[in-house]
């Protein structure tokens, strides 16, 4: 088989393979250039019979064992990629083999730039790294179509994890403990949609220093998301939305539209301060100024690995500002509301804004009022 994009990346193609032994070896392909997907972090190959300076390189990789391959085409083959067989040219090798390369179907995607893998190791190579592991753990219970349908979840959380291994928070008072601490003896992940469930069998060191019995845990595996309340600091009001929510349906509210601050998962390769700003453009139409962070943090660590990016957000707030919005490919229906800070804060007290990021946003702001006004 002939790789020519991310497989050349020798951790993932032995992620992917999971111990199964292979040969390699650079190679290229001639009357072939490879670039990178339009707006997408990864490439493509085309065929270029009439340019004679266009050459593919890669990596030629021999000697698959039937697993190695089944795997191979697992990880590919829910992204709409075919094989073909062509002849490709191995480093220091005067003749010619025939090997299988993997080619987008056409049409399917628009070419940009000249393709860099070690461009692409540095922007996406640890986040394909994490995602990789999610999909190869499903091989033999999901079809490649079903990976495909969940891929851009398995990158949200894929995210997800990296942001928390590359941001830890102090431990000034509770104890130093660390990932070094926790056992775990089994996994498994009984449901992957849009969400995941996650089932742990583990140990965890006490208080004392031993280790605890062993125990079986869940969790409800999300992304991270951003929660930004916008403020007017001018005219002191804020902007809150209402939309249907799954959760309180579920529980059986008999009111399961909720008042919330905009809010929205942070994509792959975002910030979370760009997509505040995203978010608020999509949900309400609404320009922000400056971003106030608020403290970072888990809502519910006792069975979600969510986290949530808290802001409130400096903007002009106008009469005529509120109305609808939403991503009409997501199904969202958001209606905006434009309301005092004292009507804001009378919600909080009556329940009606029985948001938890809403309630934090409010008080927060509460405590911080006076002094952004004084700034205006």
């Amino acid at each position: 088989m002939f790789f020519y994009g991310t497989l050349c990346y020798r951790p993932l193609l032995e992620l992917v393979l999971q111990g199964q032994s292979y040969q390699a070896k650079p190679a290229c392909l001639p009357a072939h250039k490879v670039s990178w997907v339009k707006d997408q972090p990864f490439p493509m190959i085309q065929a270029c019979p009439n340019d004679p300076d266009a050459v593919a390189q890669g990596l030629l990789v021999e000697e698959l064992s039937d697993t190695a391959k089944a795997r191979l085409d697992f990880y590919e083959g829910g992204f709409d990629y075919t094989l073909q067989a062509l002849a490709v040219h191995p480093d220091g090798q005067a003749a010619p083999v025939t090997a299988q390369v993997y080619f987008p179907d056409p049409g399917l995607w628009t070419a940009g730039d000249p393709w860099s893998l070690d461009d692409w190791v540095a922007a996406w190579g640890d986040l394909t790294l994490e995602a990789a592991r999610e999909v190869m753990g499903t091989f033999g219970t999901l079809t490649p179509k079903q990976i495909a349908e969940r891929f851009a979840m398995i990158r949200v959380r894929a995210a997800s994890r990296l942001r928390a291994r590359n941001n830890a928070s102090p431990t000034t008072l509770r104890a130093a403990y660390g990932a070094q601490d926790v056992r775990v003896t089994a996994e498994a992940q009984p449901y992957t949609g849009f969400f995941a469930m996650k089932e742990q069998t583990l140990s965890f060191r006490r208080y004392s220093g031993e280790m605890s019995e062993t125990v079986t845990r869940s969790a409800f595996v999300g992304g991270d998301a951003v929660i930004v309340l916008p403020y007017d600091p001018v005219r002191d009001r804020v902007m809150v939305i209402e939309q249907f929510r799954m959760g309180p349906h579920m529980r059986g509210d008999p009111s399961p539209w909720l008042l919330e601050p905009i809010a929205g998962r942070i994509d792959p390769g975002e910030t979370p301060e760009a997509c505040a700003h995203r978010e608020a453009q999509e949900e309400a139409g609404l320009t922000l100024d400056r971003l106030l962070p608020l403290p970072h943090h888990y809502p519910s660590p006792g069975a979600s690995t969510e986290f949530f990016y808290t802001y409130v957000a400096l903007c002009d707030l106008p009469d005529d500002v509120a109305g609808f919005g939403g991503v009409v490919d997501e199904a969202e229906d958001i209606r905006t509301h434009v309301i005092a800070f004292d009507k804001l804060m009378g919600l909080v007290q009556s329940g009606e804004a029985g948001c938890g990021p809403l309630v934090l946003s409010a008080l927060w702001l509460s405590h911080n009022r006076d002094r952004l006004r004084a700034g205006c």
